[in-house]
């Protein structure tokens, strides 16, 4: 039983999801409100239960307007308790939760090295490689890995070989920039790989060789109700890959993803020693709470990578650390926590060996 007295004050957590059933009680545009509230809501910075009873205002919180802060205060005096969210809305952290998990562990975070997934103004970022980079290097960064998308995805602005190239020549400028001022970071040349539900990439093997690094992730047909373990397996076995990125594809309120039989598919993984993604943007999550528990039992390779498409996003970097060491994975197993030149060894050892099986 709860001590007398206990007072039950709701999270930000809970709060995202009754904004999730009102929206789903709504018409528009009260209901685009509501959605994008209960998004939101897992990015602010502080618990709103926390902002009401210190007599400040709700509209300090991202999507937050007078008529919204109106209904949060009332949930927050009846202590509302909203339903248990259904399979859409499970498994996210929220900003604070990811802060307090966290807190057991300060270093887990500042000793990440690097971050293995963002986007530039070279497909559907905001931001230029030089402005990504500046960020990364207040974080005391040694990597970042542009992957901005490939040509098969063009409602992205997905780039070809011919740009991928042009876009390594503007790398090799800045890492020359970044070397003069005497900066450790180095930008990593990458690309976020197209892969057809046959795990099939969409750009030419010669031109993924040149890169650092590639991730390969899926942006079809992710609504298929049919175990898609064969999928999986096929990416992990395309021999340009280091990554399987964002591996289930879910978003939260608007898509669950892939089914597939996952300790298969880590354990897969484990034996390529490929790795498997946490994407770090706050509506993705993706490896799941209960997925990274299976990728743990597998013993499989963890990246991690925020999917930035500005600098600000670099922060989401607090989800992706704080979902791993909640479940549990080793320090060793996580790429971001490698050196640059650990990293890269291990990048070349995945492809020898891949080299070698192919065919």
């Amino acid at each position: 039983m709860e001590p007398e007295g206990t007072i039950h004050e709701l999270t930000n957590e809970q709060l995202a999801e009754l904004l999730a059933c009102q929206a789903e009680k709504s018409h528009p545009p009260r209901t685009r409100a509501f959605r994008r509230a209960s998004r939101r809501a897992f990015l602010w910075p502080e618990e709103a239960s926390s902002l009401e009873h210190a007599g400040r205002s709700l509209t300090e919180l991202q999507s937050i307007g007078p008529y919204l802060e109106k209904i949060i205060r009332s949930w927050i005096a009846e202590k509302a308790i909203p339903p248990s969210p259904p399979p859409l809305r499970t498994g996210f952290l929220t900003f604070t939760q990811a802060q307090a998990i966290l807190t057991t562990d300060p270093a887990w975070i500042t000793g990440l090295r690097g971050d293995l997934q963002m986007h530039s103004l070279w497909s559907d970022g905001s931001a230029s490689i030089a402005d990504m980079a500046a960020a990364a290097v207040e974080l005391n960064y040694e990597y970042i890995a542009i992957t901005d998308h490939a040509k098969g995805l063009k409602i992205a602005g997905g780039i070809d070989e011919s740009q991928l190239r042009a876009q390594g020549a503007e790398i090799e400028s800045i890492n020359q920039s970044l070397a003069g001022a005497g900066r450790k970071l180095r930008v990593l040349r990458s690309i976020e790989l197209n892969l057809s539900p046959s795990g099939e990439g969409d750009m030419e093997p010669a031109a993924l060789a040149e890169l650092d690094i590639v991730i390969g992730c899926f942006h079809s047909a992710l609504r298929r109700k049919e175990d898609q373990t064969g999928r999986d397996l096929a990416a992990l076995r395309n021999p340009d890959i280091q990554i399987l990125g964002h591996p289930r594809g879910q978003i939260y309120n608007y898509r669950a993803g892939l089914s597939a039989d996952w300790p298969r598919v880590f354990a897969y993984a484990a034996e390529l020693d490929k790795a498997v993604e946490i994407d770090a943007y706050p509506d993705r999550q993706d490896l799941s709470p209960e997925l990274l528990l299976l990728a743990r039992k597998a013993g499989c390779r963890i990246s991690f990578g925020t999917d930035s498409h500005g600098p600000t996003q670099l922060r989401f970097m607090i989800f992706a650390a704080a979902s791993a060491l909640r479940a549990g994975i080793s320090r060793e197993r996580i790429l971001n926590l490698m050196s640059r030149d650990e990293l890269l060894n291990w990048v070349r050892a995945v492809r020898e060996s891949a080299s070698g099986t192919k065919g």
